[in-house]
């Protein structure tokens, strides 16, 4: 079963303890992404899932250039870990619950999205 989620890939910053009052622009961007990922019922399995990371092109670039670049590898920041751990925080209390992933992988796309791929 396939679920694509219309929700755009944010990574997991490190956070100190000033970040309960400096509100820095990384560290809010990943709560509003909690949240959304929240709201909208992303369900992962603890095994098996297939994630796919779907991260917007950014503005600046040409229609020629999106056109090549749509649906090939993300190459640079955000790194793949810093994502999948965002996703498992906003999803789990508790992550480590999580023991086996079939595939990941981000891609460049129009728009960001999530999509979990699981066998049942």
């Amino acid at each position: 079963m396939i679920k694509t989620y219309p929700i755009t890939p944010a990574p997991k910053p490190r956070m100190t303890q000033r970040d309960r009052w400096a509100k820095r622009p990384a560290v809010m961007r990943y709560w509003a992404f909690c949240e959304e990922v929240q709201a909208r019922g992303v369900q992962v399995p603890v095994s098996g899932a297939s994630i796919i990371f779907i991260l917007p092109m950014p503005r600046s670039w040409s229609a020629k250039l999106k056109r090549e670049m749509d649906g090939t590898p993300h190459q640079v920041r955000p790194d793949m870990s810093n994502l999948l751990k965002a996703l498992e925080d906003a999803v789990y209390g508790e992550d480590s619950v999580i023991w086996h992933y079939a595939g990941m992988s981000k891609l460049w796309g129009y728009d960001g999205g999530i999509i979990v791929e699981t066998d049942g």
